[in-house]
């Protein structure tokens, strides 16, 4: 019998593309490191993205991918260092015009990656103490002036643990601040008060879900398999 840590999840590509489908039309996104970096190659062509970097940029396109060489350019990159694409329109500004649009509430979405979620969508992303080594960067301006907090991530860590749990252990980036949470597999949504089960990746179960996460999830009704 196979045992929930051997079963198959969902890959980082799968978790950037139900991502993509949460940001609005003309809205202001922020992506940070590691899997939501990803998220710009799956924006649906008919819908505009403004992609904005603390770094200073505004409107960039997405990540050049492999094999379009001469499209590189050193000031252009993302949080993960990643090579751009450039578009029509874009804008470059100094770091703390950058920092004052996340201050005063002008970025939309902001998707980040997590070591942590709790029960109420405290943030704790930005230190691993076991590690003793952390950075902050944006995301504490992120967690706070962001209209919408999206996390993703993968469900547990390299140990096993659960990633979503009661309490935060680890050291707070913002409080109350997720919106949404988009694993390898499920969709969660935080209200503040606690969790909702919307979607499993295919082949789960919601209680199976519920086994790897370590706060209590209510089951939508209308639970459904992962919608891309």
């Amino acid at each position: 019998m196979t045992s929930l840590a051997d079963k198959e999840r969902l890959p980082r590509e799968i978790i950037a593309m139900r991502v993509a489908k949460e940001l609005p039309d003309g809205a202001y996104v922020n992506l940070g490191i590691g899997i939501p970096t990803m998220v710009s190659s799956f924006v649906p062509e008919d819908r505009t993205v403004f992609y904005h970097s603390e770094s200073g940029i505004l409107n960039c396109g997405p990540v050049v991918e492999a094999g379009e060489e001469g499209e590189e350019d050193i000031d252009l990159i993302n949080a993960g260092g990643q090579y751009l694409q450039s578009v029509g329109g874009m804008s470059f500004f100094d770091s703390a015009a950058a920092f004052a649009m996340i201050r005063g509430g002008h970025v939309d979405v902001t998707v980040l990656g997590s070591h942590q979620v709790s029960a109420t969508g405290d943030l704790a992303n930005w230190m691993l103490p076991q590690r003793g080594v952390g950075n902050v960067g944006g995301a504490m301006d992120l967690a706070t002036g962001a209209s919408r907090v999206i996390v993703a991530m993968e469900h547990t860590d390299r140990q096993g643990e659960p990633k979503i749990v009661e309490e935060c252990t680890f050291p707070i980036t913002g409080k109350g601040c997720v919106y949404l949470i988009v694993t390898d597999l499920a969709v969660i949504e935080c209200d503040g008060v606690g969790l909702t089960l919307k979607e499993v990746a295919p082949g789960w179960t919601p209680e199976e879900v519920q086994q790897l996460t370590g706060a209590r999830l209510t089951i939508s009704p209308d639970v459904k398999e992962f919608e891309l």
